[in-house]
């Protein structure tokens, strides 16, 4: 059972973007814990991704969702990725289809959205 309002960030493993996203999330939602789902790069793991890494990522995520009750996944890009070392607009573009793939899968969440962060390591929101 769940203590609390969950959250889910497919977030970058680098450690310099753990803690905004952790933050910016709880504050922007009121929730209390934000699951994370990492790897190295995951724009373009989502988006460029073999079926099994996609499969990998979309298996925690329903975890998040269905054993905690997450009702907003945010799907992230980052500045000075060693794990997708491309443009921002690159990065910005994956987001992008990360979050029409995460909204194919017609999940019983609230929110789902895409960010960058940028090199302050402050979040801006991907329209």
């Amino acid at each position: 059972m769940q203590h609390g309002k969950f959250g889910t960030a497919i977030n970058c493993m680098d450690g310099r973007v753990q803690l905004p996203v952790i933050n910016w999330m709880k504050s922007r939602y009121g929730l209390d814990f934000i699951d994370m789902v990492t790897e190295p790069g995951p724009d373009k793991m989502l988006s460029q991704g073999s079926p099994a890494q996609v499969e990998s990522i979309k298996s925690r995520v329903l975890i998040s969702v269905n054993a905690h009750g997450s009702e907003t996944i945010v799907m992230t890009g980052h500045h000075d990725c060693a794990g997708n070392p491309v443009s921002k607009e690159e990065h910005i573009r994956q987001v992008k289809e990360c979050v029409k793939i995460l909204q194919s899968w017609k999940l019983p969440v609230k929110n789902i959205l895409g960010v960058w962060i940028n090199d302050s390591w402050t979040i801006e929101i991907i329209e």
